[in-house]
Parts: C-alpha cells; structure tokens; sequence
C-alpha cells in the first residue's frame, strides 16, 4: 500500500449538498481498495489562472491509502465529471 495526496478543484457555483455526494463518490472509490487518511476542506479560492471562464473553485485535499492501480482508477472518474475542474494526485514518500 502507498500513501498518495489528490488535490481535487470543483465548480464553485455547485450546491453543498451536489459537492458533498460527488466527494463522497470519490472517497467511496478510494474505500473500495485502499484508505481515506483525512479530506480537507479548503473552501473556494481564487484559482492562478481562469479555467473554462472560471476564476475561482472548490478545494479538497483527500489524503489516502492505496495499492499502486487506484489512483489510474481515480483518475479516470476524475476526468469523466464535468464538475471537476483540475486534479492532481501524488504518490508520498513513505
């Protein structure tokens, strides 16, 4: 199991309740093969640069336990939500 990072940037103007499913949707995905560390909250920021006529998202930092083929999976779903707006995730040194 390696430990990896996901920095997650959602559409601001997502209701609460929309955002808290479709993280707990990512997070569900995470459970199935591995091991939700901690989710942070970091609310809505100003984004570096304007996406898809957007300058500001939603942020969450999902700290997670895994085998080395669920962050591909996590990806992939990642990329198919149209209320993504960037990701990232990072495989942490042990």
């Amino acid at each position: 199991m390696n430990k990896y990072e996901s920095i997650l940037v959602l559409r601001p103007d997502m209701e609460e309740e929309a955002r808290k499913s479709l993280l707990e949707r990512f997070t569900g995905i995470i459970g199935q093969d591995g091991n939700v560390e901690s989710v942070d909250d970091w609310g809505i920021k100003r984004l570096a640069y304007e996406i898809e006529k957007l300058t500001e998202g939603y942020y969450y930092l999902i700290n997670f336990e895994a085998s080395a083929d669920l962050p591909s999976e996590l990806e992939r779903n990642y990329k198919i939500n149209d209320n993504v707006i960037r990701y990232n995730i990072i495989r942490k040194d042990a």
